[in-house]
């Protein structure tokens, strides 16, 4: 995979903004993505240092209303990046 496009896009929540304070950062990656690639990925586009990786993957949701299925909710797969000490991404 090409590294600058392993990273789909950052994820901006209250709980992902109250991370970034202690130098943590969330972004949603491609479903094949492995933690090294990650990190490759966040220094080629970033210009910053990751310590570590963190990987989450959200199975899909089947969703319905009346008892009755309506369709699915995408899965996606997140990843918990931590920064290098005084390192920080503007993502805005």
């Amino acid at each position: 995979m090409a590294d600058s496009f392993i990273i789909k896009k950052p994820w901006v929540t209250e709980k992902s903004t109250d991370l970034s304070t202690i130098g943590q950062y969330v972004f949603i990656v491609k479903h094949k993505a492995t933690k090294q690639e990650v990190k490759k990925a966040v220094k080629a586009v970033y210009k910053v240092d990751a310590v570590s990786v963190n990987i989450v993957n959200r199975p899909p949701k089947r969703k319905g209303m009346g008892g009755k299925l309506k369709g699915a909710q995408e899965g996606y797969r997140k990843a918990i990046v931590t920064l290098k000490a005084g390192q920080k991404i503007d993502l805005q």
